[in-house]
């Protein structure tokens, strides 16, 4: 389990390596999630990086304060979700920041999910279906299969923005792609002992690495996508037959966790909150540590739920 912490102090910290060098040698990227400023790191540590967001942010809402506008006006590349994920707060940034670089379809501007297929596309969505994308669900950056692809068009991006450096981001690239590799056959491992375990979630932040690992979701905390836990849906999902194959009650960093404890004080399963993304504290530095992290507490629970 993670807390919050009490100031941004370990964002800047976190942050200072990558302003080490003067904005006029190297890249200004804008990340507008802390997951995509990690990986901009691995493959480019001298880029000057600016995330917008926070693991302790929901990033479907965010201000467009003036440090960002600034940010994303003198940025060489945006590197962004997509998928709508965004929609609310992204395109007036880009607008009020008038940066022909990062405009829509340029090459300055980087979705994620342009570069790997997304799970639940829809033909039709409207409002009464909840906050649903019609792309489909955008929080891939947990997906141990869509990640090496975004990384290698993200370093093919960063390359052609920075062609003097080229072969060293395909180094760095080669080497990231083999540490992945090495870790997701662990997670592979790990799946093993997890498949068929049920979980209880909060919105969709790791539905994509529960479904790699098929652990199955059993209720969703949400009455629909981005709404609010009411009582009578927490009433509901108390009353659902499923509940009881649930080891754990799993909320990201950023979600207002008392929906869950309440249940999990009605029901006894347990709740854990865990890092929906990066966030620069040691452990959780680099997605790699994060689902880590999450597998772990997955078979801690799964463990604790089968004892004698």
């Amino acid at each position: 389990m993670i807390s919050k912490p009490n100031s941004l102090t370990w964002l800047f910290g976190w942050l200072l390596a990558f302003a080490s060098m003067p904005a006029s040698a190297n890249l200004n990227v804008f990340a507008c999630e802390p997951e995509w400023a990690s990986l901009v790191l691995a493959l480019l540590p001298d880029a000057n990086i600016t995330a917008a967001t926070t693991a302790w942010q929901d990033p479907h809402y965010i201000e467009a304060r003036p440090s960002l506008i600034a940010a994303m006006r003198k940025a060489d590349l945006a590197v962004c979700t997509g998928a709508s994920l965004e929609a609310g707060w992204l395109p007036s940034l880009i607008s009020r920041a008038a940066n022909r670089k990062i405009q829509p379809g340029s090459d300055g501007l980087f979705f994620a999910a342009d570069h790997a297929p997304l799970h639940q596309s829809r033909e039709h969505v409207d409002r009464s279906m909840g906050d649903v994308h019609p792309e489909g669900d955008p929080h891939l950056h947990l997906s141990p299969d869509a990640i090496p692809r975004v990384v290698d068009a993200l370093a093919k991006r960063l390359a052609s923005l920075a062609p003097e450096q080229a072969t060293a981001i395909q180094q760095r690239y080669i080497r990231w792609r083999g540490d992945w590799n090495q870790e997701r056959q662990r997670w592979r491992v790990a799946a093993q002992r997890l498949e068929g375990t049920g979980v209880v979630t909060q919105h969709s932040t790791f539905d994509y690495l529960l479904r790699w690992l098929n652990v199955n979701v059993v209720a969703d905390l949400e009455p629909k996508p981005g709404l609010p836990p009411s009582s009578r849906h927490l009433r509901d999902v108390l009353a659902t037959p499923s509940i009881s194959d649930a080891s754990v009650i799993l909320v990201a960093s950023y979600q207002d966790d008392r929906p869950a404890t309440w249940l999990s004080n009605q029901s006894g399963i347990p709740k854990v909150v865990l890092p929906g993304t990066v966030t620069g504290e040691p452990g959780q530095q680099t997605l790699q540590e994060v689902i880590g992290l999450i597998i772990e507490a997955l078979l801690a629970h799964q463990r604790v739920e089968h004892v004698d």
